[in-house]
């Protein structure tokens, strides 16, 4: 009788694939099978693309092809740059955001000008590594930013679903039923193409009058163009864009690495951060040359990517970018005619498959810290008011060193341990010492009561900022008013080197 070990394949079927063949385009183009997912997971970002890109056109108060270039150019460039494959870039409502006022107060071409500034900025962080800053955001945070990204995704949908003709409804749950059903048939074909296909077929045949995607503004004739902002290269241009290309590069690294580091995580695999982060900003550089507006990772589209059609490599990203120009382009009247309600049914999936429903069931809520589920909460409401998700997580981040700080001050004790003598007392001092914690320690004495020598004993603490030792100096001086001495002990080796450095040169009379 034969046996199979731990994660081997039975005899005759076809070997799981490892990390590095999963998004690998070579792997990819060799299977007839995920070469078909990753082609039609490309045709399904590119249809919900465009609605998406005219809408944030919209809010940067640019035209819509500017908003649609831009998706074209970003979704190209960082399926060869970026360092997260299937992720996908394209102009983003974050970015509109920031960028928003400089269209309204300084014109196009300061807005070009700022998207080339914020890629430029972009690269250089990248080569200097902020993409290593990822390992400070706890889960908490991520799983924040996780279920506001869910709700602002179905938030995004209500205009189209409000003051609409009620046919829409019908057509929006019909989206929804197979998107539901059909993937417990066949995976053959990515459901959400099923759906607008679908829906758009019922709308022709039945000749019913919905909104659909020409509704949302005037779809491109033309290819994309080079283009140079016609600004002086001054100081005084810098200073108008500065603050808005440092706010752009900023926000756009933040969702990009978060969306990374998402990805990594529902794919079970991993991405190059750094390169992530430089590649994000040499495709914003590429984008301002084409007269785009920028942008950076899009977590709805991604997820329907990854998620809801399957790709794991980065054919799907590029075709998603040929696809959109495609579309645009050589078939604006057919794309036109596709109702919003298909293209909503697929985003409300996205968002009810995007949300982390197990972190608010009630049993993981009673089993979780509170402070961990304050964390969530604050980064949830912060970006559902903001709209903005950098905020959110930075809020988050905040809120969770705050409360991380206030609980590590709490684990810091001071006890007496000998009496050696009449005149000698030893203290020991347990616990991680810095800011938080050390401001209390200097009430733990006894400083007109004890004998005129007090030994403090930190063989199982550890001095980690100058606040600490300053701390120890101010109970040295307390001592020293009654004419008392105090000896420290028991420091290890970066504790003591610190305390030897600082101690005395701090100030007096803390």
């Amino acid at each position: 009788m034969s046996s199979l070990t731990p994660g081997s394949a039975m005899p005759g079927a076809e070997p799981a694939p490892t990390e590095q063949d999963l998004t690998s385009v070579r792997a990819a183009l060799r299977s007839p099978r995920r070469l078909r997912t990753e082609v039609l997971a490309g045709l399904v970002v590119a249809l919900a693309l465009i609605p998406e890109a005219i809408s944030f056109s919209i809010i940067a108060g640019v035209d819509p092809r500017v908003g649609l270039f831009a998706s074209f150019t970003m979704a190209v460039s960082i399926s060869f740059l970026g360092g997260r494959p299937a992720m996908i870039s394209a102009a983003t409502g974050a970015v509109a955001l920031v960028i928003a006022p400089v269209m309204r107060d300084h014109g196009f071409d300061h807005l070009i000008a700022t998207v080339l500034l914020a890629g430029v900025l972009q690269i250089l962080l990248g080569v200097l590594g902020v993409a290593r800053l990822m390992r400070f955001i706890p889960r908490s945070v991520m799983v924040g930013f996780v279920n506001s990204l869910a709700i602002l995704i179905f938030l995004a949908q209500l205009p189209h679903l409000i003051g609409v003709p009620w046919l829409v409804y019908p057509l929006v749950l019909a989206g929804i039923a197979v998107m539901v059903f059909l993937p417990k048939l066949t995976k053959a074909v990515p459901a959400p193409l099923v759906a607008i296909l679908g829906v758009t077929l019922i709308v022709v045949v039945a000749s019913v009058t919905v909104p659909t995607v020409s509704d949302e503004g005037k779809l491109p004739e033309s290819l994309p163009s080079l283009f140079w902002p016609d600004v002086p290269w001054n100081l005084d241009t810098l200073r108008i864009i500065a603050p808005y290309a440092v706010a752009m590069a900023l926000v756009g690294l933040l969702e990009s690495l978060m969306t990374a580091k998402l990805v990594d995580d529902v794919t079970d695999t991993r991405s190059g951060k750094t390169r992530e982060a430089w590649g994000q900003g040499v495709s914003n550089v590429i984008t301002g040359f084409f007269g785009g507006m920028g942008g950076c990772a899009m977590i709805g589209q991604t997820m329907i990517n990854v998620k809801a059609s399957g790709a794991r490599t980065r054919i799907s990203t590029f075709l998603a970018g040929v696809f959109l120009l495609i579309l645009v382009v050589g078939l604006g009247d057919l794309v036109g005619d596709i109702p919003m309600a298909a293209l909503v049914a697929v985003m409300v999936m996205v968002s009810v498959g995007t949300f982390d429903w197990h972190s608010i069931r009630p049993r993981t809520l009673r089993r979780m810290p509170r402070s961990e589920t304050l964390v969530m909460l604050a980064t949830v409401v912060v970006v559902v008011i903001t709209h903005n998700l950098a905020i959110g997580v930075i809020v988050g981040v905040l809120v969770a060193m705050v409360l991380f700080a206030r609980r590590v001050a709490h684990f810091t004790s001071v006890t007496t341990v000998a009496r050696p003598d009449d005149d000698t007392l030893v203290y020991a001092v347990s616990g991680e010492l810095f800011f938080a914690s050390s401001n209390d320690l200097v009430y733990q004495f006894d400083y007109r009561g004890d004998p005129a020598h007090v030994v403090i004993d930190l063989t199982d603490s550890h001095i980690w900022d100058a606040s600490t030792v300053a701390t120890l100096d101010a109970i040295t001086t307390k001592y020293a008013r009654y004419g008392k001495t105090v000896e420290i002990v028991g420091l290890n080796a970066s504790s003591a080197e610190r305390h030897e450095r600082l101690a005395g040169n701090l100030g007096a009379d803390h």
